[in-house]
């Protein structure tokens, strides 16, 4: 149908095609399959966008208008700037959720209600980007709104929270940082809330050539890699510090057949699951084929 409306409307465009200053130039629909298209309005009579609305939905591009800090903020970010001052506290959180779930300017209202003032929230694009807080006095709890923006708006979030900052010279750098954390750390982990430490193993394993990435699965793994139950229960004991009380109780399991699988895997393998540096190998092995399931 796309193409088909593009013979018509030579304008047409896909809505991730086009940057956000043009996008006040189109009308924009949606299809029954979710895709967002555009077309100039210039190009649009009257009577070309009543038809339109017979069989596809109107959409609104409402990515709200930058406040001047919000504005200030863009041009630190996206310029190089000596400025050192050192009474400044602040910090990027990268958020992201599904196109279309939420209007951004019902989003940016949602988390100024959490912080009890506006904070600049600087838009990507209609469904990601970053808030900036500034001198923080109390600590936001971004699980908490994510349950909140799920129960209330049934909106699926998932923030990545950089660190403190204290220089405006950095924020140009550190907001790439983010950006490219955000990007590994999302691609491996289904947490809905990460960090720039969450981050650090994600982006060594970017760096790491596929052949080198099979081979650590190999080495390590061996053929456990077939055991999923057995994968599992191990990045379970992993997550929980290496307490197998607690997480034999995540897992609703006894306590002894928790130890016979790290018993098992052990055997398999020739690691001490229980010593914290081989564990952190094991999980950087089972993190890496992971992403290789998802891959293929």
């Amino acid at each position: 149908m796309i193409e088909q409306l593009r013979e018509i409307f030579s304008s047409l465009v896909l809505y991730n095609d086009i940057s956000n200053s043009n996008q006040y130039n189109y009308k924009w629909f949606m299809t029954d399959s979710g895709q967002v298209i555009g077309i100039e309005r210039k190009e649009l009579t009257e009577k070309d966008t009543t038809l339109l609305h017979i069989f596809l939905r109107p959409y609104n591009v409402s990515i709200p208008q930058m406040t001047a800090e919000e504005q200030q903020w863009k041009t630190y970010i996206s310029t190089d700037t000596t400025d050192n001052t050192n009474s400044l506290t602040y910090r990027f959180i990268y958020f992201s959720f599904q196109p279309f779930q939420i209007e951004p300017e019902s989003f940016k209202e949602a988390i100024n209600e959490f912080y009890a003032r506006q904070v600049p929230v600087l838009f990507e694009n209609d469904h990601e980007g970053i808030i900036v807080e500034t001198n923080p006095k109390d600590a936001i709890s971004y699980e908490q709104i994510i349950d909140v923006l799920m129960s209330d708006l049934y909106v699926k979030i998932k923030f990545f929270v950089g660190p403190y900052l204290y220089s405006l010279s950095s924020a140009k750098r550190y907001h790439q940082i983010l950006l490219n954390g955000a990007g590994s750390t999302f691609a491996y982990s289904d947490k809905t809330v990460s960090t720039y430490i969450d981050a650090v193993p994600f982006l060594f394993i970017d760096q790491i050539g596929s052949n080198t990435r099979a081979d650590i699965i190999e080495s390590v793994l061996g053929e456990t890699v077939l055991d999923k139950d057995l994968l599992k229960t191990i990045e379970m004991f992993i997550a929980c510090n290496l307490n197998v009380s607690v997480a034999a109780k995540e897992l609703y399991m006894h306590r002894n057949s928790l130890q016979y699988r790290l018993d098992k895997f052990t055997e398999k393998t020739g690691i001490d699951i229980r010593q914290f540096h081989q564990a952190m190998t094991v999980q950087l092995a089972i993190t890496i084929n992971k992403k290789l399931i998802k891959e293929t």
